[in-house]
């Protein structure tokens, strides 16, 4: 998730009263180390579980818990709500849903969400018979028609040893919908494909030709076009990384498996972005069982895989997707990324020497189009996403 969306707004947290409370501490960091600034207020029952002490020390900001605070010369619940970008609750308890949905405000809380202007993001907390019951639906219901976005709940353990919907999400996706609820949806009715990570050409049952593709960049396209508002399919190869949240995921192994899976979801994609780093050559054969060393060398002849990029371009009709490709090269960076622009039929090629973009979350990569080349500075892969994604946001604007 780019910090670029949290960096410089204002989070007003509220914590209401459970044992997920704990966790908005964590949230409260999490959201400052990506740059937002943070004012806290807690219930009466959030305060039974957490102090405002450890709100003060993280944030910077004393926390605030009544309405009638007599340090505040004016109306604190007016004066808080006026400068959030985004107002946060988490957790937010089967009780907190109630009374907002029904307009309650007795308490700095409720006066402080009944005066909010800012997008209002909620995380719920509690027993699953709790939020099952047709009531808290019902108040769900009501407050997602008034355009509250929820984060959650998920299904995992809870503190009574059970275990079913109703725990709070992590911190980090919370923040991550923090960051989406203030992200513009410039690509709401888009469709994107995108290939990450690399490919595993089998050699025998336990072995493979692969390479050092971390997958990270596909899935900075595709959580960034996510949190714009397109819908997502992201085709993955081997990868470590966590699937993005409201990402569809095909996930494979091979480079066969991957054309498969990107060829059928491109048709209706308004853009592929093929940053995966496929295998251009496989075993020609395979054995059946594992290799035993031996003393002998040991030959194994490649054949050409399919170049699904150029497979794309060669089958694009007027008004198809939008292709951009990567050119990862160990020199001679924009002749042979404009060679391949023209060679694969590509609206864009984000090239990038090996050393500058391998394993990390930072990228330095240059755009070509075939109008001009634009290097960029080094920059986190999610903001290099966005850029790349600035060019399907660029059309239907007549820019």
């Amino acid at each position: 998730m780019s910090a670029s969306a949290l960096s410089g707004r204002e989070v007003l947290l509220v914590v209401g009263g459970g044992i997920a409370a704990f966790k908005s501490a964590l949230v409260a960091r999490e959201l400052q180390r990506r740059g937002a600034a943070v004012e806290t207020v807690l219930t009466a029952a959030g305060q039974r579980f957490i102090s405002g002490v450890t709100f003060a020390g993280i944030t910077g900001r004393a926390a605030r818990v009544d309405l009638w605070d007599p340090s505040y010369p004016g109306e604190l619940h007016i004066a808080l709500t006026a400068k959030a970008d985004l107002v946060l609750v988490a957790p937010a308890t089967a009780d907190l849903l109630a009374r907002m949905a029904h307009g309650l405000g007795d308490d700095l809380a409720t006066t402080c969400l009944l005066a909010a202007r800012a997008p209002v993001l909620v995380a719920p907390a509690m027993h699953p018979r709790m939020w099952e019951h047709p009531a808290t639906q019902a108040n769900v219901a009501l407050l997602r028609a008034r355009g509250v976005t929820l984060a959650g709940p998920v299904v995992g353990p809870l503190a009574s040893g059970e275990s079913g919907i109703g725990r709070m999400s992590e911190p980090a996706a919370i923040v991550d919908a923090a960051a989406r609820a203030l992200t513009p949806q410039d690509l709401a009715g888009r469709r994107v494909v995108v290939s990450a990570g690399g490919t595993h050409e089998a050699i025998d049952p336990v072995r493979f030709v692969g390479n050092r593709s971390s997958g990270r960049m596909g899935y900075a396209v595709a959580a960034r076009a996510r949190d714009r508002g397109a819908t997502v399919v992201l085709v993955s190869g081997p990868t470590a990384l966590a699937a993005p949240e409201g990402v569809e995921v095909h996930r494979v192994r091979s480079a066969r498996q991957m054309r498969d899976a990107v060829l059928g979801a491109a048709p209706s994609a308004d853009l592929v972005v093929m940053a995966a780093a496929v295998a251009d050559y496989r075993p020609a054969d395979v054995a059946a069982e594992k290799i035993k060393k031996s003393d002998a060398e040991l030959v194994i002849r490649m054949v050409k895989n399919p170049d699904i990029l150029a497979e794309l371009g060669a089958a694009r009709r007027p008004g198809g997707p939008m292709l951009v490709g990567f050119a990862l090269e160990t020199g001679d960076l924009v002749e042979r990324a404009r060679e391949k622009l023209a060679r694969k039929g590509c609206d864009l090629v984000v090239a990038n020497l090996a050393d500058d973009g391998f394993d990390g979350d930072d990228n330095r990569v240059t755009l070509v189009t075939p109008g001009a080349v634009v290097p960029l500075e080094r920059m986190s892969k999610a903001a290099v996403a966005d850029r790349i994604l600035d060019h399907l946001a660029a059309q239907g604007r007549g820019d």
